[in-house]
């Protein structure tokens, strides 16, 4: 456990001696958009059908409108907590490009989100920005979520298959999800007539990757992202602007197709490479290191 022990009270857990745990560098790295940051740098989240608060205070974690059967049965896998973060980064160290990166992003860990959500947050995100990302998932929640209040705010989850099935391509692109409408359209329905989200997940990470591109508007990248993020398939490595520069400046030769550079990380990285991956890609992308 990444963590020491935890306690409740006053409808918030205390999570006690948390390491690798920093806040911008989890929600701020591309995996997750249901998230806000306040002005005293706590992040709101709404995951897992609930809305919660979260604060480091000195080595501790605060989690705030939250209690213990939650955080035992939720929070300490969607956090990943079991994982031994100070060995796998010690196993990822193979140079000092990667060295530099997960210096840098230290704090950074892998979420285990609800697969739906990731399927059609990442159909949103197929050639878009996140703050257009994270008000299209949030203008589909306002709509057709159940509202939940917290601190005299509403808030909105995001909807079950079953809502989602009845929104309308007119509904979707309402929402602002742009040309991607269609796409969540037909891939919603596939889901809804297959019901064949769970068959995908227990696949080999290889025939997952293939099967989640049978959907409408899902690449490899887009796929590669939904195995990491909410399928617990750690050789993925899905390829963007930012991957792509840093392993063309500190690993492969110039002009690379986008496939060969997911072959050459998967061989490079094993069964971390989807870990590798979200080291690289902060790093890169925070610093804006160039080729």
């Amino acid at each position: 456990m990444d963590f020491k022990n935890y306690s409740y009270s006053d409808n918030k857990v205390v999570v006690k001696d948390v390491k690798n745990f920093v806040l911008p560098h989890i929600f701020e790295n591309g995996q997750c958009f249901r998230w806000e940051k306040t002005y005293d740098d706590t992040y709101i989240i709404v995951a897992k059908d609930r809305v919660i608060e979260l604060k480091r205070v000195h080595d501790d974690l605060i989690i705030h409108n939250s209690n213990i059967d939650d955080f035992e049965n939720i929070w300490i896998e969607y956090f990943d907590f079991e994982r031994d973060y100070d060995s796998l980064k010690e196993s990822l160290k193979l140079d000092e490009y990667l060295t530099n990166a997960i210096n840098f992003g230290h704090g950074l860990r892998i979420l285990n989100q609800d697969p739906l959500e990731m399927i059609i947050s990442f159909i949103i995100s197929s050639n878009n920005r996140i703050p257009m990302i994270k008000r299209a998932i949030n203008n589909i929640s306002e709509k057709f979520g159940e509202k939940i209040e917290y601190n005299g705010k509403n808030y909105y989850l995001f909807p079950s298959l079953e809502k989602l099935s009845k929104i309308s391509i007119s509904e979707f692109r309402e929402c602002s999800t742009g040309f991607r409408d269609k796409y969540l359209f037909n891939t919603i329905n596939m889901i809804n007539e297959n019901n064949n989200i769970e068959y995908i997940i227990n696949l080999s990470d290889n025939e997952c990757h293939k099967e989640l591109q049978k959907f409408s508007g899902i690449g490899s990248k887009v796929s590669d992202c939904i195995m990491l993020f909410s399928m617990k398939k750690y050789s993925a490595f899905p390829v963007d602007v930012w991957v792509k520069r840093a392993m063309m400046k500190f690993y492969v030769a110039p002009d690379t197709s986008l496939k060969n550079i997911r072959d050459f990380g998967r061989n490079l990285f094993k069964d971390l490479s989807g870990f590798a991956q979200q080291y690289l890609f902060y790093y890169v992308r925070e610093n804006n290191i160039k080729i």
